[in-house]
């Protein structure tokens, strides 16, 4: 009867679709890129169509990994006045009303009210005894059914062996072993056998003789079959998995390492020469759990009942509850339970998510005091001498601030890829890059060239410094060579490690000196903006006419400046610069996978600039007059200042303008470099100049912390800059130019709720991620991440693939908190029927507000605030 089971359950599997099952389970995990081209994403952006805490009940309970803040958290932000606890007592009380408590009331809100003072249980030796004593009268018959399974154990996630060790963790250590190999980004001098063959045949022809194994766990190896999907079907017969548990199944692998199993999704996406690579990473983790758990077979699943948790529920009702243990005793059964299911319903998971809630709530509170009160200006000041268009960037806010406060200056702003799906290829470079974020594809190809038909000086210096690199990089990576490479590059190396640490500002001033002069652009480069029936990699290169004056018109639409020119108008995109920094891409832009966008301000500038461009805008309504001159610029986050990237010949009265903003620039950076440093771990800059500063420490190779980035960051405001124009918003705001009057169907507003405000929401969880859970979503310290296979960090040498930011960047020292981990709020300034509209048809971004991924308020156009 068991061998017709067997066979009827085989049946099964064998007419089982697992493709579709693990294309399924693929929601659990995100794409994760490669460090070079690194972009923040929300770890959780697949499972938004489940509540917050039902996905934060499932990865407590698959993976013991918390999405709610510490109780240190916690502490430090109540300490530092960011939660209000008027607002935390309404949410308990809120709470209890929309619970169904047994208990008697009044004991249940003592309980509650002293539960959330976050307090530690200890217990007192006399009292564990006693504890023990009643908590096994209990659990022989308590079960607790408020959380049932949520995804089906991993046999290998038992201890099994003699060592007290799980095998899951041998089966991880392999895979990172053969990932690393596989993944390698010509890092390594030995490319792994068979690569070329893909992840699973070059595994299945190397792993016989892998002598980390046994003779008979290679065996067991061998005799699997050569097809994954097939070496799949054949592992989950004999590990008695069914078809109902293989998805969740799937979903516990693939959370046993998220950066790795990230990693093959993100190639599996992006790279055309792969297939199936995710099938085949399930297959070698399956095939590896089966050859390590073969012999404990079969294993029976663990009594996950634990008397120690029943212990920990009546120690809590001793201290919180007020109650003794004589009171205890005197409870019968069903009490004693009662009061057990209480205390686990109200566990500290449920005090921490009170906390968080009402962490966002004040801040709510505080953002509607600054920006409600405010008296809007509907009329642009007449004296505008120049406008300047800013990413939204957090980073912006506080450099725009001190901009409008410098002079007749407007700032704007929009998402600092500007609207243009374009793949850039700079003067000198073989290879282009996307510049726009990564949820969207590029549709064109912008390419810089000088007129000259034979190679440039500034593309032959290219050539030899690439060469250069090139040839040290081989040498280190091959056997012979590298002896003879300190020889011959010890003297250079050891200047450079003495003037690079010891003198980082004015070694990063030389280096830089002598890229500028070295990699001169020629004056004659120009961008292949004419599409002329010219594709590269399938992209167009350049734009139609019609496509130059869509993309400059929805452009200008977005930033909502279609009248009121200033004489000069600067896109400002921006970047960063930092030295020996994994994380370079990161700081240069966070959604764009490190895509600095002063050449996306720069087509734009040029496009603005064309006669004919202003002429088809000028079909449209959108008259610019022929005294307004388009340049472009470049916001460097690190130091606060502007690099001047594409000014054409400028009329009187934008070289007015312009003479008046760059006279201004240098006090302009100054202020805003010494608010920023002040915000800084150990900063003395009060006793330096602040502008010097802030260079040591972009040069400086030692430095953790060359900046925050996008640390902070807590809201996204879309409306008139009025709205928040005499506000400090500490940096901690995404704002986006928008007025409702200018958008009759809404159209623009939603095209800002589904690209802006999805890649704000994106970067704000994998902060939050990074700080509430370090070891699962961050990736550890920078002084011991590990530079692997040429596409990320590890910690160590068999650590999963680190999947998000540093501590570095989210605390300000090991114990001490800095980013405040909220989830995003967007505020929209619109009368509350275009927000009913956006929330009806765009059922992604209702899905985000009503599970709770994303909060939402809007300012009508009365002023009044409405939570939505």
């Amino acid at each position: 009867m068991g061998e017709t089971r067997e066979m009827t359950q085989q049946q099964a599997i064998d007419d089982f679709d697992i493709n579709s099952c693990v294309s399924n389970a693929s929601k659990v995990i995100v794409p994760l890129s490669p460090i070079s081209v690194f972009a923040a994403r929300s770890p959780w952006s697949k499972l938004e169509h489940k509540t917050f805490d039902e996905v934060a009940k499932g990865l407590k309970k698959a993976r013991d990994v918390d999405m709610y803040p510490a109780v240190a958290t916690i502490l430090e932000a109540k300490k530092q006045g960011e939660i209000d606890e008027d607002v935390l007592t309404d949410l308990f009380t809120q709470w209890l009303e929309a619970t169904n408590i047994v208990i008697p009331r009044l004991k249940a809100e003592q309980f509650g009210r002293n539960a959330l003072k976050l307090e530690p249980l200890i217990a007192t030796k006399a009292e564990r005894h006693e504890l023990e004593v009643l908590s096994s009268e209990l659990s022989a018959t308590f079960i607790d059914n408020n959380e049932p399974e949520t995804i089906t154990p991993l046999v290998s996630s038992y201890v099994l062996d003699k060592d007290n060790k799980k095998v899951i963790d041998t089966v991880d250590y392999h895979i990172i072993k053969w990932c690393k190999l596989y993944f390698d980004d010509a890092q390594s001098g030995w490319t792994m056998p068979n690569r070329e063959r893909g992840l699973f045949s070059a595994w299945k022809r190397l792993v016989k003789h892998d002598p980390a194994l046994t003779k008979s766990q290679r065996l067991r190896l061998k005799n699997l079959p050569s097809h994954p999907e097939a070496l799949i079907k054949v592992v989950l017969s004999k590990l008695q998995i069914t078809e109902e548990q293989t998805q969740t199944y799937f979903e516990n692998h693939l959370l046993s390492l998220p950066g790795w199993a990230g990693m093959i999704l993100w190639e599996e996406e992006n790279n055309t020469h792969v297939d199936s690579l995710l099938l085949s990473y399930l297959a070698i983790r399956l095939g590896m759990e089966w050859s390590l758990v073969e012999p404990y077979l079969p294993v029976n699943q663990p009594d996950t009942r634990s008397s120690i948790q029943i212990e920990d529920c009546i120690l809590s009702w001793l201290r919180w509850g007020d109650i003794s243990l004589k009171e205890w005793s005197m409870l019968n059964s069903y009490e004693q339970k009662q009061y057990i299911m209480f205390a686990t319903q109200f566990n500290q998971r449920e005090c921490r998510k009170l906390w968080l809630e009402a962490w966002e709530a004040t801040y709510n509170h505080q953002m509607k005091e600054m920006i409600v009160p405010q008296q809007l200006e509907q009329q642009q000041n007449e004296h505008t001498q120049v406008q300047m268009a800013f990413c939204i960037d957090v980073r912006s806010e506080p450099f725009r601030r001190q901009i409008e406060h410098a002079g007749p200056f407007e700032t704007i702003g929009i998402a600092g890829f500007f609207g243009l799906p374009i793949e850039k290829c700079e003067l000198g470079n073989h290879h282009s890059h996307p510049s726009l974020p990564i949820m969207n594809r590029p549709l064109h190809k912008i390419k810089e060239y000088t007129l000259k038909r034979e190679p440039t000086a500034f593309q032959q210096r290219k050539h030899t410094l690439e060469s250069v690199t090139y040839t040290f990089k081989k040498m280190k990576q091959n056997a012979l060579p590298s002896l003879l490479l300190p020889e011959l590059s010890g003297p250079w190396l050891t200047l450079q490690m003495f003037s690079r640490s010891f003198m980082p500002k004015h070694a990063g001033h030389l280096m830089r000196k002598f890229y500028a002069r070295w990699l001169h652009k020629p004056d004659d480069t120009t961008l292949t903006l004419n599409h002329k029936h010219h594709y590269e990699d399938g992209l167009p290169v350049g734009f139609t006419e019609e496509e130059k004056v869509t993309y400059t018109r929805d452009a200008l639409r977005l930033m909502d400046l279609t009248s009121n020119f200033a004489p000069l108008v600067v896109f400002c995109g921006h970047g960063s610069h930092s030295a020996n920094n994994p994380y370079a891409a990161a700081l240069d832009c966070g959604a764009c996978g490190g895509a600095a966008s002063g050449f996306n301000a720069k087509v734009l500038a040029q496009l603005c600039n064309l006669p004919e461009v202003r002429y088809g805008l000028a079909q449209e309504g959108i008259v610019i007059p022929e005294s307004t001159v388009f340049t472009a610029a470049e916001h460097k986050t690190s130091v606060d200042d502007l690099h001047w990237i594409y000014v054409p010949e400028l009329n009187e009265a934008a070289q007015s303008s312009f003479e008046m903003i760059k006279a201004a620039m240098p006090a302009i950076s100054y202020s805003a470099n010494k608010k920023r440093l002040a915000t800084l771990p150990h900063n003395t800059s009060s006793r330096k100049n602040p502008v010097s500063e802030v260079h040591n420490l972009t040069n400086d190779w030692s430095e953790v912390r060359p900046e925050w980035g996008l640390a902070k960051n807590a809201a996204f405001i879309i409306g008139q800059r009025e709205l928040t124009k005499n506000s400090d918003l500490q940096g901690r705001v995404f704002l986006h130019n928008y007025d409702w009057q200018h958008d009759k169907d809404g159209s623009i507003l939603a095209t800002i709720i589904s690209g802006p405000a999805t890649v704000a929401q994106w970067i704000n969880l994998q902060y939050y991620a990074s700080t509430v859970a370090p070891h699962y979503y961050g990736s550890g310290s920078k002084a011991t991440q590990t530079v692997t296979s040429g596409i990320g960090v590890m910690q160590g040498n068999a650590s999963d693939l680190m999947a998000g930011l540093p501590w570095q960047s989210v605390m300000s020292s090991d114990n001490k908190m800095y980013h405040s981990p909220i989830r995003l709020l967007v505020v929209v300034q619109a009368p509350q029927q275009m927000i009913a509209q956006i929330l009806e048809e765009n059922q992604a971004f209702q899905q985000k507000v009503k599970n709770g991924w994303i909060r939402l308020a809007s300012v009508d156009e009365f002023g009044q605030w409405q939570d939505w």
